[in-house]
């Protein structure tokens, strides 16, 4: 490799600008504590002082679980620095998922970090593995970080592994089964970062919010892998209750989410603004301005140069929405596979509904059955365990599967239509490919979720959640479902005025019960469990298909 890995690129900062704050770590109460570059490398050295001293065997598997916090990307260098490998677990698992990930990943060692549930997830922790608290995990009796860090100098050396050295394994979310752990060395996480600050030209000016998941490899690249070569400014937020408050304290000019999230600040904005008053104040051009500005100040992205949505498709209306307060929504593409480096929308190369043109150093095509295949320099290393699953996903020339369907416009720009795996057949024979219907119907303001279903069926059927606002006040207001029914019919018969005969929507159904990360019905990075919902709701599907109804309600009498 002829450019800088990651931590050589950490300890340039160390030497070149030790007293410039890199983390903001809120603490409660209003209170954050400043993590300059010196800080973070003294503590990073301290404890990766301590891990030499447990004598483990070279690049064994550290396992981390945390909320995002100074903490994660301090432990993550100690880690690499003893010369060791991190094993990430998101911080909503279960029990269960949690003791299979530290069983396969054979983790020597657990750091335990700022958690909400830590006490449902502790039972699948085996009590022989050695644990240490960060200084903002919960109340436990376990050793901690600040304890341990007292009793060691910091190593004097700047380790550096070489490029194919096993720097990370990501377990990814589930959303089709066990977890598989995805493996990262230091090449295939460092050179997408690099590519991508020179990409989007980030600097240290730079501010950024990490809220999305750390464990999670859009986050862990573009927040902390781009951090450490463009040396920005990362904020952290203490709480979704403060959330709002953490925005504000960042002010950020990189901002990074997903198309649920910036749905809900739609809603937020409208229940302070009706929607039809403020389209009709934001064409007014004095009035408009001082709204613009009033709405983004109020949302904490006043200061946002950069905006960004991956995951999952967002709608054009809202992307149409974003622009009108002056944000303009760049859509990206990429998978825990690829480091999450395949495809970007740029400022002058944009387009609803695309998610962009391939990275820098990417190769890609269109296989003969639709399939999206990628070659990049964030290309893993491979499944952890698994050799005969990474051979299955790679072509005999290198390129990754991904299981995504799509296509190019004439301009170049990547459109996903649906996963590969996720087609089904209705009675009729024909092959559906339920995601581009989804994202129709995802495009009304009334719908927060949708999951389009029917293999063996005459027709197919939507089963959907409907916005946040809208939940809580469905099952005391007879009139605003009878309102509302109106609204899906319509919505229903718009939808399957643009799709294919065959794919026809026989009904909507309206269900009660929330989606949601802790019940099992989204992922981690909250797209949907399509296998979860599909067999919840399968016992209803006789009496819905038979009813002859076209919008029905389930669990809201």
């Amino acid at each position: 490799m002829t450019h800088k890995l990651l931590l050589d690129a950490v300890y340039e900062w160390e030497q070149t600008a030790p007293d410039r704050v890199y983390m903001t770590q809120p603490i409660g109460n209003g209170e954050a504590i400043d993590y300059t570059w010196a800080d973070t490398l003294r503590e990073a050295r301290q404890m990766a002082a301590h891990l030499r001293a447990l004598d483990l065997p070279p690049n064994s598997n550290i396992a981390m679980v945390s909320k995002n916090c100074a903490h994660f990307i301090i432990a993550e260098l100690a880690i690499w620095m003893a010369g060791h490998c991190t094993v990430a677990l998101y911080p909503t698992l279960n029990a269960e998922t949690v003791a299979y990930i530290l069983e396969h990943s054979e983790a020597k060692l657990l750091f335990v970090g700022k958690l909400d549930n830590w006490q449902e997830m502790q039972s699948g922790v085996p009590d022989d593995l050695p644990k240490i608290a960060f200084p903002l995990a919960p109340d436990t009796d376990l050793p901690q970080w600040d304890d341990i860090i007292a009793r060691y100098e910091p190593i004097a050396d700047n380790p550096s592994p070489a490029g194919d050295q096993l720097a990370l394994i990501c377990y990814t979310s589930g959303s089709t089964g066990k977890p598989k752990g995805v493996m990262h060395s230091f090449a295939t996480a460092s050179t997408p970062a690099i590519n991508g600050i020179r990409d989007l030209q980030l600097s240290a000016d730079d501010r950024m919010l990490s809220y999305l998941p750390l464990a999670h490899v859009m986050e862990r690249a573009i927040v902390e892998c781009a951090s450490f070569y463009s040396g920005f400014r990362i904020y952290f937020a203490d709480s979704l209750d403060t959330f709002v408050e953490d925005l504000k304290r960042a002010r950020p000019t990189l901002f990074i989410s997903v198309p649920r999230l910036w749905l809900k600040f739609q809603m937020g904005v409208f229940k302070k603004f009706p929607e039809k008053k403020l389209s009709r104040l934001l064409k007014l051009p004095i009035i408009g301005r001082k709204v613009r500005a009033r709405v983004l100040e109020g949302l904490g992205l006043s200061h946002v140069r950069l905006a960004g949505s991956g995951s999952a498709p967002i709608p054009a209306d809202l992307i149409t929405w974003y622009e009108s307060l002056g944000i303009e929504i760049l859509e990206g593409y990429g998978m825990s596979e690829d480091f999450a480096y395949s495809h970007a929308s740029k400022p002058d190369v944009r387009k609803a509904g695309y998610v962009g043109i391939p990275s820098p150093g990417v190769e890609t095509r269109i296989s003969e059955d639709g399939e999206i295949q990628i070659k990049s320099p964030g290309n893993m290393v491979g499944y952890y365990k698994a050799p005969d699953l990474t051979a299955q996903c790679y072509t005999e020339d290198g390129f990754f599967r991904t299981g995504d369907r799509g296509e190019y416009s004439p301009e170049g720009l990547l459109r996903i239509t649906g996963r590969v795996k996720e087609l089904f057949k209705t009675s009729k024979g024909k092959y559906v490919a339920p995601v581009p219907i989804e994202n129709l119907l995802n495009t009304d303001a009334h719908i927060e979720l949708s999951c389009v279903s029917g293999p063996g069926r005459p027709a197919c059927h939507a089963i959907v959640q409907l916005a946040e606002d809208l939940r809580p006040r469905l099952a005391n207001d007879a009139s605003l479902r009878q309102s509302l029914s109106a609204k899906l019919e319509a919505l229903l018969e718009q939808v399957n005025a643009q799709i294919e005969e065959f794919e026809v929507i026989q009904f909507i159904a309206v269900v009660a019960q929330e989606w949601d990360i802790d019940n099992g019905f989204l992922t981690p990075t909250l797209k949907i469990k399509r296998d979860a919902i599909e067999t919840a709701y399968a016992p209803y599907l006789d009496d819905w298909y038979n009813s002859g109804q076209r919008v029905v309600w389930h669990g809201l009498d």
